[in-house]
């Protein structure tokens, strides 16, 4: 056990004291009912945060007034009905050591009237065209006084539920920066000055909810036109009650730069220390920072440095919940890529994690071996093929893998290549390093057939074969070298000087945008209306403007290619045909089909426990979410059937 790491240490905190340095950030999670109560879901979710060993567990920003949801199953605090539900999570979490927060917020121009059932209300009226631009009402007086009591009877209620810890959200481009930022912020009355909404929310915390440690969580910057910079944001702050906080936690961006909310992977990691530095120094109350903080070294440089007291680690912690206790001890931890895909899930429900498929599902987490171990073949060492194996080890079974390739990994490992996903290899090192230690035997360079698996007489087959791009048949195909961008991928080639893609799908924009990087001049030809249509906004929120600015990028979009020649290409736009230069190879990107050849030469084997597919070879992968979903539910599968058809034969 580290206990000499700055993290490790404890830190006092208002009137309570963290027992290491690790936060549960209040990400949104959308795990609660659809009038926002607490859901055994939610619980699971939260305990197992708190059993893996963070300090301080935080809920979500939930809404104190119902006109400022703005998700489905946002965590509401607004009427009492809520307090039993809150009340069983906080015993839940406490019982393992931690510490309960609830961040209080209220959406103002971010809620949405189709979610609440309200029309939004704001400081000024001024839509949020990210959310569907719904025009807000403008706020009287009368409202925002009720909306300050809105607040201290929401602490009230969480006080009262034994919530140790509150946090105001006064970043984000909600309620209350909106009061604080001269861009949403058009008022000529009292309210009109910056901090008054702030202070008098904070009254009210410290009137109705006394005695509980009090924080508030800020955007350093917002990084939009007419908006609050660095220098600002420090002036705000500075004219904000501090006195009567315990804390504060540092964080950036508004839903117009959604790119400083949620940072992606291709960015460095804690980037905004730099920006919770002076606060850190010149605030004699403990000060957090999030952004990009996942691993062990991050915190550790980020505190032992002074730049701050805490780290409030959303995607993380998401991603494995046991991260705080891996630090501690030095193990090795399931570490999160930075792909967006949890946060881009959000408008739609209940949000996923892409390299962890329990979490979410934590009721459904198998917990203890498996009663009967057998022997299962996984051919196949792509993410679902590595899952799977992982998953039936871990249950106690004797597992072989095949692959033939030279190293685990499958396409997913190709991508890792890539400029737009430079985190992306941790997943696939991390599963690699997990069949090592579980005494998976991984049989790589190795293509196996059912005469192959035959004689080793295995009790179950999963098929992880993954899938390949469909062949396509054009006039002219003879013409040049046409491939698919995944066997482009593999081969290693230099970048070329000049390359067509024929698609413009999450693949063909990656591996564009990668080509463009090295000096590569791309054209592109898609039927879809835009650029990376299957990516969610703030998957690719970096990646388009990128592409956008590129001057080696030439794009038909909305366009099929009908004919192919040597260099150039007959496209139809709409039902109109025209010829247009497409320099160079010529790249498919048309997703996949599954490989699952294998599959009915698999099943005359007849093995006692059945062969399952998995992945892209199932047709349920498109997303590496979905591939580890598949994967983790099969070994579940393959466990029970195990343990029924030894009872049945007992």
């Amino acid at each position: 056990m580290n206990t000499t790491a700055s993290f490790a240490q404890p830190l006092d905190m208002g009137s309570v004291r963290l027992r290491n340095r690790f936060v549960s950030a209040p990400m949104e999670r959308n795990y609660c009912e659809l009038d926002g109560t607490m859901t055994d879901r939610y619980i699971a979710y939260l305990e197992r945060r708190a059993a893996g060993g963070a300090a301080l567990v935080f809920t979500e920003a939930s809404y104190v007034r119902a006109d400022g949801k703005g998700r489905i199953r946002q965590m509401g605090v607004d009427v009492d009905e809520r307090i039993p539900g809150i009340a069983r999570m906080a015993e839940a979490v406490h019982a393992h050591g931690a510490l309960v927060g609830v961040e209080l917020n209220h959406g103002g121009r971010t809620a949405q009237g189709a979610v609440s059932g309200f029309v939004p209300v704001a400081p000024t009226p001024i839509p949020c065209a990210v959310v569907g631009g719904e025009m807000p009402e403008q706020l009287d007086s009368d409202d925002i006084e009720h909306l300050v009591e809105c607040f201290g009877e929401a602490a009230a209620r969480c006080a009262e539920a034994g919530v140790d810890v509150i946090s105001l959200h006064g970043g984000h481009g909600y309620l209350i920066h909106q009061f604080l930022s001269p861009a949403y912020n058009h008022r000529d009355d009292e309210w009109a000055e910056p901090t008054l909404f702030v202070n008098r929310v904070i009254d009210a915390v410290r009137t109705m909810a006394p005695g509980i440690t009090l924080g508030l969580r800020f955007s350093a910057f917002e990084a939009v036109d007419g908006g609050l910079d660095a220098e600002t944001t420090r002036e705000r702050i500075d004219a904000i009650d501090t006195h009567r906080l315990d804390f504060l936690d540092v964080s950036a961006g508004n839903y117009e730069s959604g790119q400083w909310i949620i940072q992606p992977g291709e960015w460095q990691r804690g980037l905004l220390a730099p920006y919770a530095e002076p606060y850190a120094r010149d605030f004699d109350i403990p000060v957090g920072v999030a952004g990009r903080i996942s691993s062990p070294e991050t915190a550790e440089q980020i505190i032992a440095s002074g730049r701050a007291d805490f780290v409030s680690m959303a995607r993380t912690l998401h991603a494995d919940p046991d991260f705080p206790n891996r630090a501690l001890d030095g193990g090795r931890y399931r570490p999160c890529i930075a792909c967006n895909y949890c946060i881009d899930s959000l408008a739609a429900g209940p949000i996923p994690c892409s390299v962890n498929p329990w979490v979410g599902r934590e009721l459904e987490q198998p917990s203890t071996p498996a009663g009967t171990a057998v022997r299962v073949a996984v051919v196949g060492g792509g993410p679902a093929g590595t899952a799977a194996a992982r998953e039936l080890a871990l249950a106690g079974h004797s597992v072989e893998l095949y692959d033939e390739r030279g190293s685990l990994g499958g396409d997913f490992a190709l991508a890792s290549r890539l400029h737009e996903y430079p985190e992306y290899h941790r997943i696939v090192d991390w599963y690699r390093d997990e069949l090592a230690d579980l005494n998976v035997t991984c049989h790589t360079g190795t293509r196996v057939d059912a005469a192959t698996l035959a004689p080793l007489d295995f009790d179950a087959i999963v098929l992880a074969t993954g899938g390949r791009g469909p062949a396509i048949d054009l006039p002219g195909a003879g013409t040049r070298r046409i491939r698919d961008v995944r066997e482009f991928l593999a081969s290693g080639d230099p970048a070329p000087e000049s390359i067509t893609i024929f698609g413009a799908d999450r693949e063909a924009a990656a591996v564009a945008d990668d080509l463009l990087q090295h000096g590569t001049r791309v054209v592109m030809i898609g039927p879809q209306e835009t650029i990376a249509h299957d990516v969610g906004r703030r998957g690719k929120i970096v990646l388009l403007p990128r592409l956008a600015a590129s001057e080696n990028l030439t794009t038909y979009l909305s366009s099929v290619v009908t004919h192919i020649e040597a260099d150039r290409v007959v496209i139809s736009t709409n039902g109109q045909q025209r010829t247009v230069p497409a320099p160079g190879e010529l790249l498919v990107s048309h997703g996949v089909e599954p490989r699952a050849g294998l599959l009915t030469e698999l099943r005359r084997l007849a093995p006692r426990l059945g062969v399952h597919s998995v992945g892209d070879a199932s047709g349920d992968g498109g997303s590496l979410h979905a591939a580890l979903v598949t994967a983790a539910d099969v070994a579940v599968r393959i466990t029970a059937a195990a343990d029924s058809r030894v009872g049945a034969d007992a």
